[in-house]
């Protein structure tokens, strides 16, 4: 491509920190951004310098400069706005989870094929420090055959502040972030599933969703593979420090990722020995121009303020991102994360609910 990729960020919370890598990246620009509060819209634009401004999603549409949106909404709005930015003939990139039915992400896939654009689902935990890490292990051979693989993210989101929707929201129905480590590093994706739920939330939560369940940790049978992954998942009533970890055990060595936070991650290579390992990080991997994005409080002295790129628990992930995005874009090419392959991702832990809520029943896992 001649020219930059023109990109739209929807959704200005979390969002807003993608806007300052879009501007820096050399291959894009932030064209514009969109949010529904007006106040909240013109603070943020003021802040990057974003001058085109909208407050109404489908306004973006119908606009011919933009290239690609990237949104970052509400997740029962993740489905809705990827079919239509498709439709529109936009590249789509799109926060997790996909959709929350079965449907929604078959549907992103039908999309996607017929709009023949790239479609990318920004999955944060296949960018962190630790997963690049633990992937340069598999990759090299040092860890032997790989003979298991096990996922966790363990929220408490009980507490007041959240908004509304999140309340009773079945916790295999936001699993990604555990799941999809296991399967990229596998390179295989999940051919069925048995789920078991643990414990019960408050009725009010209940209510919702009539999800019943404190905690879920499925078994996912890998296709074409010897492998089975186990992947554990809770939101409410269950007290555990934020954890986002996955672990791989094999031949030769293991590698298991952060008990409490702040431990770090350790290698076994053999019964009794073990290493606590600093994990690198691993801007070399990026264009010199967002490379410091991995990297929290990186000063923007052109704005005047300091980046929150990398939040807490995302391990400079964000730059990595936007950097495979904009690539699988001017490359012509599907990005890492493409749209079978989130369906994928995002429809193991859909069908892991629905075989909790069926007493463990296994479940096939549609092929989009």
């Amino acid at each position: 491509m001649a020219e930059r990729v023109k990109v739209a960020v929807v959704g200005l919370g979390f969002g807003a920190e993608f806007v300052p890598l879009y501007q820096r990246h050399p291959d894009s620009e932030c064209y514009a951004i969109c949010q529904r509060n007006e106040e909240s819209l013109n603070k943020t634009g003021g802040q990057f310098g974003v001058t085109r401004r909208y407050t109404r999603f489908e306004d973006l549409l119908e606009i011919d400069e933009i290239d690609a949106i990237h949104i970052v909404t509400p997740i029962t709005e993740h489905a809705p706005m990827s079919i239509l930015s498709l439709k529109a003939g936009k590249h789509t990139a799109c926060t997790v989870p996909m959709g929350v039915t079965k449907k929604e992400c078959i549907e992103i896939c039908e999309a996607r094929r017929e709009a023949d654009r790239v479609y990318m689902m920004m999955e944060t935990a296949v960018y962190t420090r630790e997963f690049l890490y633990a992937k340069e292990l598999v990759d090299s051979g040092a860890l032997g055959k790989i003979q298991f693989l096990r996922g966790s993210h363990q929220q408490n989101m009980s507490l007041p502040g959240w908004p509304d929707y999140w309340y009773g929201f079945p916790p295999m129905h936001y699993a990604t972030h555990a799941v999809s480590p296991l399967l990229a590093i596998s390179g295989k994706l999940v051919d069925s599933v048995v789920c078991f739920g643990s414990g019960k939330i408050r009725d009010e939560y209940v209510k919702r969703y009539g999800s019943p369940f404190a905690v879920e940790t499925a078994l996912l049978k890998l296709r074409d593979s010897d492998l089975a992954c186990e992947v554990t998942r809770s939101l409410f009533d269950t007290i555990r420090q934020y954890r986002e970890s996955f672990d791989v055990y094999g031949t030769k060595r293991s590698f298991e990722w952060e008990q409490l936070a702040g431990d770090g991650a350790v290698v076994y290579s053999g019964f009794e020995d073990s290493e606590r390992v600093e994990v690198p990080d691993f801007g070399h991997l990026l264009p010199k121009e967002i490379a410091p994005y991995t990297i929290r409080g990186v000063y923007d002295e052109e704005h005047e303020h300091t980046s929150f790129v990398q939040g807490a628990g995302h391990g400079g992930s964000h730059p990595h991102l936007v950097h495979e995005f904009v690539r699988a874009i001017v490359e012509n090419r599907e990005s890492t994360a493409d749209a079978a392959k989130a369906a994928n991702w995002t429809m193991a832990g859909i069908c892991a609910h629905e075989s909790a809520m069926n007493g463990g029943t296994r479940i096939k896992i549609p092929v989009p």
